[in-house]
């Protein structure tokens, strides 16, 4: 926000007329709910095992099918930000996004190791959760980003 009050938008004409032209908003537009969805099913699953000890099997596919999306998302993310913006990452209007979504990358990517180093599930299903904590985070990061997206005309 400017001091005045006024909204400062998050895209120029130009960028806007590059977001809208691309095909990796559509593909971007299609991944963030599928990994919603797939977000939803594997707390679901993590949360059951760790309540209840079953199901660990169906809990680690959930939690890598989840991590396999979120790299996805996140190298097509990359892409449309070069397209948009001119860079691929850490462009001025999703700064805070982005350096949120290195802090998901990372815990993901801290699941798969603990998953390859054989610690417990219960460790393995600790970070997994830090994980989705984190992606909530991230998530509500860009719902926020694209609602002003919306609001607030080019």
């Amino acid at each position: 926000m400017s001091t005045t009050g006024d909204r400062v938008p998050i895209y120029t004409p130009e960028q806007r007329a590059r977001r809208d032209a691309t095909r990796w908003t559509v593909v971007q537009g299609v991944l963030a709910p599928v990994q919603f969805a797939v977000f939803g099913v594997s707390l679901a699953l993590v949360l059951r095992f760790l309540w209840t000890g079953d199901g660990y099997a169906l809990a680690t596919g959930s939690v890598i099918l989840k991590t396999a999306i979120l790299y996805a998302i996140m190298v097509t993310g990359a892409i449309w930000e070069k397209v948009v913006f001119g860079r691929y990452l850490l462009a001025p209007a999703f700064f805070w996004e982005d350096v949120v979504s290195f802090g998901v990358i990372a815990l993901h990517t801290l699941y798969l190791l603990a998953l390859g180093l054989g610690w417990s599930a219960e460790a393995q299903m600790t970070v997994a959760l830090a994980a989705y904590a984190a992606y909530v985070v991230n998530a509500a990061q860009f719902l926020r980003k694209l609602r002003l997206a919306r609001m607030v005309p080019a």
